[in-house]
């Protein structure tokens, strides 16, 4: 009996030490980061102005890539395309040989294991 009072007592003084005082139904309030930043631009009076010499106003057709060099990347892209496609098409001979020297392999095996 005595062993089960101590080990009550410990659960109760667990369950204490790690338990919270706080309501669930409580309000959540804005950490005080957000309110010391509130605090400091209180004395501000100024609105966000726009500056004009940030972003310089821009022409399109200077910006815009050519025609040229449009048809440029899509030949590039083209020509990388191919080049992915014929390594694809090598791996899977590189595949195939690999398999045909697995049969040969398998087939050595039953050879050799036949002759015993």
């Amino acid at each position: 009996m005595k062993k089960l009072a101590i080990l009550a007592t410990t659960a109760s003084l667990a369950l204490a030490a790690c338990g919270s005082t706080d309501d669930a139904s409580t309000e959540a309030m804005p950490d005080t980061v957000e309110v010391a930043a509130d605090e400091a631009l209180d004395s501000v009076d100024e609105a966000p102005v726009e500056d004009p010499e940030a972003l310089p106003p821009v022409d399109p057709a200077d910006t815009a890539p050519s025609a040229a060099t449009s048809e440029a990347a899509a030949d590039e892209a083209a020509n990388v395309a191919a080049e992915a496609q014929s390594a694809l098409d090598a791996l899977d001979d590189i595949e195939d040989a690999a398999n045909a020297v697995g049969d040969a392999a398998n087939s050595v095996g039953d050879v050799v294991d036949g002759g015993q």
